[in-house]
């Protein structure tokens, strides 16, 4: 149950060049760049709801199992198929363009999102 809550964007590394490889606008950019992710999860055992809140009150949520395939969206609206797996505490997933996995460090929510050699690394509070 460590993922549950509800968390802060504390800070964030490699964001422009990360979105600008996923191809998002520079004024999209922008705006992101310092807003304050909000990022609600909900776990029951191995059940999963993970919703993210960005600017405009724009939301994601995706609904998940660990280690069986489920429908996923991204922020863009992409729909895909993607299994969330869970190994040494982290859960990781593929997305279309990225992988990304999810820890708690010290109390922490660390979200890491690669593309090749680029890294977003977006360390949450709970709040």
């Amino acid at each position: 149950m460590a993922f549950a809550g509800r968390w802060e964007t504390e800070t964030q590394e490699g964001y422009d060049e990360f979105c600008k490889l996923l191809g998002i606008p520079d004024d999209i950019i922008e705006k992101g760049r310092d807003y304050k992710l909000i990022t609600e999860v909900t776990q029951d055992g191995e059940d999963y709801t993970w919703t993210q809140i960005y600017p405009a009150n724009a939301r994601v949520t995706n609904k998940f199992t660990i280690g069986k395939e489920c429908d996923m969206e991204t922020i863009g609206g992409k729909k895909f198929k993607g299994t969330v797996y869970m190994k040494e505490g982290k859960l990781s997933v593929t997305f279309p363009k990225y992988d990304h996995t999810s820890e708690i460090t010290g109390g922490k929510l660390i979200e890491t999102s690669k593309i090749g050699s680029v890294v977003l690394k977006r360390t949450s509070r709970k709040i």
